[in-house]
């Protein structure tokens, strides 16, 4: 079964957001104390990522168009749209900032990142489940923590993850005929460090030392490959 992978990992998001729903009323600081844990955390990760490059200029480029679509198209607005929409739907107005901020800050740190397309190609091209599995289970206990500071919101972050992973799982049955595995092999090392420095300023956003609109920068996922097959041709 080709989405396995991506359900099992799904199934641990809500898991881990319905555990830490328990642990939400716990003080203030420690909730503080937790977050700037967990920042660290995710900047330690976005940095192993992002070292990962082999080419910069393809990093830089595709960081700087993917951020020109985002802002043209108000990505982050959307975002926090979507967010507000459902929090609309299960709290009160006041709380609407919390649920849009946990599932957008939750989304993007299980959406981001070499195992979510590492694992979903595998799931694919291979049948082989075990990197969704063990991002899962990563997965489910980082939705624990994140929900007990940032609340329920973070449970809704299931539903891109599922979408994302499970469109490049499907897509990868069909990829071989399409492309090279020297170019995928590159494409996913340059996809790694532009997702890496997205995560950095995640845990940047998280410690409150910058307000990067992260959403903005999405589309950088995006135009990697566009700027990188490009790359590859002039080279």
């Amino acid at each position: 079964m080709v989405l396995f992978g991506t359900l099992v990992n799904g199934i641990c998001i809500i898991v881990g957001s319905l555990i830490g729903l328990f642990f939400t009323k716990i003080p203030d600081k420690f909730k503080e104390t937790v977050m700037h844990g967990i920042g660290l955390a995710v900047i330690l990760i976005g940095l192993q990522m992002a070292f990962e490059t082999e080419i910069i200029i393809v990093v830089l480029l595709s960081l700087l168009t993917g951020a020109i679509v985002g802002e043209f198209v108000q990505l982050e607005e959307g975002l926090n749209r979507i967010g507000g929409w459902i929090g609309s739907k299960f709290t009160t107005k006041e709380s609407n900032f919390s649920v849009a901020q946990g599932f957008i800050t939750a989304s993007l740190i299980f959406v981001i990142g070499a195992m979510s397309v590492l694992g979903a190609l595998d799931s694919g091209l291979r049948g082989d489940h075990e990197i969704l599995i063990t991002k899962g289970v990563i997965d489910g206990f980082v939705a624990l923590v994140l929900t007990t500071t940032l609340g329920f919101g973070v449970i809704f972050s299931v539903v891109p993850v599922v979408l994302y992973q499970g469109a490049i799982a499907i897509l990868a049955t069909q990829i071989e005929k399409w492309l090279p595995d020297t170019f995928l092999n590159g494409l996913i090392i340059e996809l790694t460090a532009v997702g890496g420095l997205l995560i950095l300023a995640i845990g940047l956003n998280l410690l409150k030392l910058t307000q990067i609109r992260v959403g903005n920068l999405l589309p950088a996922i995006i135009t990697v490959g566009f700027i990188y097959y490009i790359y590859q041709l002039i080279i």
